[in-house]
């Protein structure tokens, strides 16, 4: 057994607690769905068997609403069921309709129809030809589509953790953004391995006798109710306040970890995506939430920033990194970067992010609208000198800032740009930076330090005391250990803080993360 595999395994077995939990959850959200997506499948199915007219409009129906994207569903439902299970459920549900409906209509309607003749001259009723031969000679390639939309179901519940539901994704979505690769694997590995695991258990299904099939089938929804008990398994902290924390967030040191080890801080805490969790807070789904100390939905969403008395939060100034080789490659390139340094403040930022997260503006027009009045702005060239590689993250903010540097690249200098946004979190970043898919992207420096550096808390806690130290410390380290730069910072600092709703927050006196952790001991 490798060191790596030893790590693994290891780390396996410190989470095996949540990753137990998490477990659980995954196959209460798969068999939920599942169980409501035969009961309405199964007669759906039944129903253009009969009436074949229908067949085309359902099953067309069905195919499409499974091309719609699996993260954009779950958006979808947010506004109508909330944030939790019930969308998610939903969701699995829909996926899962389409291998249902089509196999229970191509297993009755490939029937030798000589049977079903012969089933009517023994006078048997159109429900007993149904119950006695239809579905029994059907049930093979109606099983079959259940064991399809199992295994869609177990991949597609890992996306449940963006919206506070749960499940195995939280471990891998938590991974990804923190460069770990343990973490990564410990949910896809079991997710993995319930999806074949089921997938085995169903095709021995399908090989079992009427009488058999049957005994089993009665214990179908025993097992639902026993999963179900299980995902509402309450948490270890049963706190009137719930919090929202990201996948990553909750794996940092200057993070859920932190404020435990730090604060003491015990809540009730659920893992959602920041793209929910603003809205959340805002409509009381969550009292607390991790945020960014710039992101324009404090203003939009009237949040309140919790004071971090103790200092887990280190400076989040933001520069661009860039490969060194692609300094040298394009010789104009750091000059160009650099006019943007100094130029945006907290405020102006927090701004911007306000006109892409609220107003919705596009992060296109919000970067020229900042070039303009800055004077920075210049007509693109439309040069043929080669091509820059723009990358991003996930979230509006580095969307705006890549535009602002597309825009400076293409008005300054002679070579074209290529964007390649939205690419997840730091890890996927990072790597396509190493990969040479990209040649720069926007970075912060606690970013650089904790998640891809990852010193001696003691040197953590040395050179976080001061913004220039972390900055200069993390420089002068990626130089030297990846051969990537870290250019001038762009002047903002958006670091990780603890928001509440203004009003709830002064009505309880909670204005420091202190505050907060004495009155849920109070509690």
């Amino acid at each position: 057994m490798t060191e790596q595999q030893q790590t693994l395994w290891s780390f396996m077995y410190e989470q095996s607690d949540k990753l137990l939990r998490q477990t659980f959850q995954h196959l209460g959200l798969t068999f939920i769905s599942l169980l409501l997506a035969v009961v309405i499948g199964l007669p759906l199915g039944i129903l253009i068997a009969r009436k074949s007219n229908l067949a085309g409009s359902v099953l067309g129906i069905a195919g499409v609403l499974q091309t719609v994207p699996s993260i954009a569903l779950l958006g979808f439902m947010i506004p109508l069921l909330g944030i939790g299970a019930k969308p998610a459920i939903v969701a699995l549900l829909i996926y899962a309709l389409l291998p249902i409906i089509r196999n229970t209509y191509t297993g009755i309607v490939g029937i030798d129809r000589s049977i079903i003749e012969a089933a009517n001259a023994m006078g048997m009723s159109k429900m007993q030809i149904l119950f006695r031969v239809e579905l029994p000679l059907a049930m093979p390639v109606l099983l079959a589509g259940v064991r399809t939309a199992t295994v869609i179901n177990v991949g597609v519940a890992t996306l449940a953790s963006y919206i506070a539901a749960g499940g195995l994704g939280e471990f891998i979505f938590g991974g990804i953004s923190l460069n770990n690769t343990n973490m990564i694997l410990a949910g896809a590995i079991p997710a993995a391995l319930l999806a074949v695991l089921l997938d085995f258990l169903l095709s021995r299904l399908q090989k079992l006798d009427g009488k058999k099939l049957k005994k089993v089938l009665l214990v179908f929804p025993v097992i639902i109710v026993v999963l179900t008990g299980i995902y509402l398994w309450p948490s270890t902290y049963t706190t009137k306040l719930r919090a929202g924390f990201t996948p990553e967030f909750m794996g940092r040191q200057d993070g859920d970890l932190g404020l435990k080890s730090i604060y003491g801080l015990k809540i009730h805490t659920t893992v959602i995506s920041d793209a929910v969790m603003y809205k959340a807070a805002y409509e009381g789904d969550l009292d607390v939430i991790s945020g960014y100390s710039t992101d324009g939905r404090l203003k939009a969403f009237d949040l309140r920033i919790l004071k971090d008395d103790k200092g887990i939060f280190p400076p989040y100034y933001a520069a661009p990194i860039v490969r060194e080789s692609s300094l040298k490659k394009f010789p104009d390139l750091e000059q160009v970067l650099n006019l943007l340094a100094g130029k945006i403040t907290d405020s102006v930022m927090t701004d911007l992010n306000y006109r892409t997260d609220y107003l919705k503006q596009s992060p296109e027009r919000v970067a020229k609208d900042f070039l303009l009045k800055a004077g920075l702005y210049q007509p693109p060239r439309n040069g043929q000198s080669g091509v820059i590689r723009i990358g991003s993250k996930i979230f509006g903010e580095q969307y705006i800032l890549a535009e602002m540097y597309s825009m400076l690249i293409k008005g300054n200098t002679d070579y074209e740009v290529a964007t390649k946004t939205g690419l997840g979190g730091t890890k996927i970043c990072f790597d396509a930076l190493m990969n040479d898919q990209i040649d720069f992207y926007p970075e912060y420096t606690g970013t650089g330090l904790l998640v891809l550096l990852q010193p001696s808390p003691e040197v953590v806690k040395e050179i976080t005391k001061d913004s220039h130290l972390t900055y200069n410390y993390v420089k002068s380290a990626f130089q030297k250990d990846y051969k990537i730069k870290w250019l001038m910072p762009i002047g903002f600092n958006n670091s990780y803080a603890l928001m509440m709703r203004k009003r709830q927050s002064q009505s309880l006196h909670i204005t420091t993360i202190t505050d907060l952790t004495k009155y849920l001991a109070q509690k």
